[in-house]
């Protein structure tokens, strides 16, 4: 089942590369005592992720934070290094928390509809944002698959 409103996010350790290394943390803790926005994508540099998807949360980045956010984070079916670079040529290091989560294993967790395309090779998570706050949902924005429009930061926005 897919994770919904007043569900708890999951106690699933992800990565994140920053100057200090290599981090781990469970998506519960990133977002204990916080006001949260998260999104998932398909894959690091792929086409809408790299060209709407992140930009949109970059763009709208300073009215989320306005509305009490405080953080946002990206969580991507990627390795660590690939999240940091990703990060690194769109501008997002430091602003968006780059979420790693390797082999899937957060994305099975909240139940969002992984797939499997032979373009990308293997399991990705569904395009999708969440408002969390203490770590319970508090507003979902599934996309059907192929769609960009519920999880864009402009949506998220109204919502806040």
């Amino acid at each position: 089942m897919t994770i919904a409103a007043q569900d708890a996010l999951p106690e699933i350790t992800l990565h994140i590369k920053d100057e200090d290394g290599l981090q781990e943390l469970t998506l519960a803790e990133w977002a204990k005592d916080k006001k949260v926005v998260l999104f998932a994508v398909p894959g690091a540099f792929t086409p809408t992720c790299s060209a709407r998807h992140l930009p949109s949360f970059l763009d709208h980045y300073d009215a989320i934070k306005s509305k009490g956010v405080d953080a946002i984070g990206c969580l991507s079916v990627n390795d660590a290094h690939v999240m940091k670079a990703w990060g690194d040529a769109t501008g997002a290091s430091g602003k968006i928390d780059m979420l790693a989560d390797p082999e899937a294993f957060a994305a099975d967790a909240m139940g969002l509809a992984v797939v499997k395309t032979p373009v990308l090779g293997n399991t990705r998570a569904a395009r999708m944002a969440l408002i969390a706050e203490n770590g319970i949902v508090t507003h979902m924005f599934m996309e059907e698959p192929a769609a960009y429009e519920v999880s864009s930061a402009e949506n998220v926005l109204k919502h806040l």
